[in-house]
């Protein structure tokens, strides 16, 4: 059998998986203070998954639950949702010391005020992140 490669074209799976990844949560790259504006503005709440570079549950994550079209179909309708890597990006650190995160992953939800709505710590299924979602006002 004899497999070949034509750049520039796709195969089923790199359409599938990319189809999945575009229907998962879109993660925003706008500051912390951006965002805070933008919730006052428009009453949403924001999502932030605070992780780190060698977190092994915050990769998986990644891949599975923040890549789910129901999760991402609620998520992005309902939340601006943020990534801050807790020690590589600008607001890491600060959001880490401001919502005590001591491990990762951890998901917080928080008001345009920077007031904590709900904190998440560790890894979550689909299922127990939309019921968490569905318990918030």
């Amino acid at each position: 059998m004899t497999v070949s490669f034509v750049p520039g074209e796709k195969s089923a799976s790199s359409v599938e998986w990319n189809a999945k990844a575009s229907s998962g949560i879109k993660f925003s790259k706008m500051s912390l203070e951006k965002a805070f504006k933008e919730a006052q503005a428009t009453g949403k709440l924001i999502f932030i998954d605070v992780h780190t570079s060698w977190c092994g549950p915050c990769k998986e994550m990644a891949k599975t639950t923040f890549t789910d079209s129901e999760v991402g179909s609620v998520f992005n309708q309902r939340f601006i949702n943020l990534k801050i890597d807790a020690e590589k990006d600008a607001d890491g650190p600060m959001v880490s010391k401001a919502y005590s995160v001591s491990a990762y992953p951890t998901l917080l939800f928080v008001n345009g005020e920077g007031k904590l709505v709900r904190k998440l710590v560790g890894k979550q299924s689909k299922e127990k992140l939309l019921a968490a979602v569905a318990a918030l006002k």
